[in-house]
């Protein structure tokens, strides 16, 4: 052991989804930066919305922190890379403070409060009740005596009256601070309550909804209180740990290109996943198939991240020289690795109210859009076929958010490169639908958990670069 984490840091946690977290979260953020703090944010589990409000909330990017995916000796290196010059640490808990994978509580917010030393502000949805928050507090205090529960935010308050039996409660019989009371609000208050289901790329009314969660952190929190709290965080030493993060595949000057779709359609990117691929060698190049009528002429690969390809399922069908380009080029070896949305828009159609909206049609697939989840939750695969970026018998743990399910598929198993051992998975329980240099998945992997990934990519892109020379 070498290093400590001595930034200061807390975990903004709740009872369970839809207690307000995110916008407590998101407006202490925006609030300390306005008084100059900078704020390194965080975001518990696999979460890209949630990640992006923070991020424009901080100015900075926003890191994940999940300890089914990524290792926990890595996880800590990462967090302390990442607050070494920060003021304050700000991580977002997801679900319940306890909710894991396992009656353990493992993959908890607790456990990655515990994991960090990071004690807890926790957020109290307190719609008609009162007393019974300070039983409800009590129980989480006795649950798991590790982690520091260090102040209350109460949420919902009906009024000056509400709120005074309520601190009054749970002051007297927790002996835990009340730091916070934000009343009911309405939507001149806040024009939007449900951050966490809504993208930032998605709205213009992005800014005006941050500058509002930070006002509301400011009149209704006690920001010095949550300086204090943050700077009670415990010890933790950071591992004698090398990261997983092999030696670049490229160190010339004249770098591969990797073409990397980001727009209000493809949006889902962990920052870990694009400075790996940087890390191994290759300059990015943002690029958007909404607009851009071609693809860069000295690109070196394509990745397509997640996203809503479905809201925009017109004006990706409008762009036919894109979209017509690319499976030019995949056709002639273009490494490209999708996941999700991506994956939608490499096959061959989104059918949605009886429109067909033609993709690029690499794969011979159609698409169409289910109201709720077809598959949520962590991923287990295993790789079992060839394919351009993975070794036979390779692990891959992530995770899968897809409201799009398979309406037809002319391919079979052989053309699927993984064996779906936890989660949906494309199809029979499979994953990884592998042509030539094209990779494309329903799971989303994360660089830190799978540090062969990035490497892998830039490898191919640079085959890919010297059969161009050679041609």
């Amino acid at each position: 052991m070498h290093e400590h984490i001595t930034c200061p840091r807390l975990i903004v946690s709740a009872l369970r989804g839809g207690a307000g977290k995110s916008t407590v979260a998101i407006g202490i953020t925006a609030a300390l930066r306005n008084q100059g703090k900078l704020v390194a944010p965080f975001k518990k589990g696999p979460d890209y919305i949630d990640a992006g409000w923070l991020y424009l909330a901080a100015g900075v990017s926003c890191y994940n922190l999940d300890t089914f995916f990524i290792p926990p000796e890595q996880l800590v290196t990462s967090f302390y890379t990442h607050t070494c010059n920060c003021d304050i640490a700000v991580i977002e808990g997801n679900r319940g403070l306890f909710d894991g994978i396992d009656i353990d509580g493992k993959t908890s917010t607790a456990d990655i409060a515990h994991t960090l030393g990071a004690p807890v502000i926790l957020c109290l949805d307190c719609t008609k009740t009162t007393r019974t928050c300070a039983a409800v507090v009590g129980g989480c205090m006795a649950f798991d005596q590790r982690i520091n529960i260090a102040g209350i935010v109460l949420n919902r308050v009906a009024g000056k009256r509400h709120e005074s039996i309520l601190r009054q409660s749970i002051e007297h019989y927790c002996g835990i601070p009340v730091i916070g009371a934000v009343p009911k609000l309405t939507a001149d208050d806040f024009p939007e309550r449900h951050m966490g289901l809504v993208p930032t790329p998605e709205h213009g009314w992005a800014r005006k909804a941050i500058e509002a969660a930070a006002r509301i952190a400011t009149d209704y929190i006690d920001l010095n209180a949550i300086l204090k709290i943050a700077a009670l965080a415990n010890d933790r030493p950071v591992p004698d740990f090398s990261p997983t993060v092999p030696s670049p595949i490229y160190c010339g000057n004249d770098r591969p290109k990797i073409a990397v779709a980001r727009d209000s359609a493809f949006q889902f990117y962990y920052p870990d996943n694009l400075e790996a691929l940087e890390n191994a060698g290759s300059d990015l190049i943002f690029i958007t198939p909404l607009t851009d009528n071609c693809l860069p002429d000295d690109i070196d690969g394509l990745y397509i991240g997640g996203g809503f390809p479905e809201t925009h399922a017109r004006q990706l069908a409008e762009n036919k020289p894109f979209r017509r380009q690319v499976a030019e080029l995949a056709g002639k070896g273009l490494p490209i690795y999708a996941e999700c949305g991506g994956l939608i828009y490499l096959g061959k159609e989104i059918i949605m109210d009886e429109t067909a909206y033609p993709m690029c049609g690499i794969f011979p697939v159609s698409f169409g859009i289910s109201k709720k989840p077809v598959g949520h939750g962590y991923t287990v695969s295993l790789v079992d076929r060839g394919n351009p970026y993975f070794d036979i018998g390779t692990e891959l743990k992530g995770h899968e958010f897809r409201y799009s399910r398979i309406l037809s598929w002319e391919g079979n198993d052989n053309d699927l490169a993984f064996s779906t051992v936890r989660g949906k998975g494309f199809e029979n329980k499979r994953d990884g639908l592998c042509r030539r240099n094209v990779l494309a998945t329903y799971t989303h992997l994360h660089a830190l958990g799978t540090p062969s990934w990035a490497p892998a990519v830039v490898k191919t892109a640079l085959a890919y670069r010297q059969t161009k020379k050679a041609g």
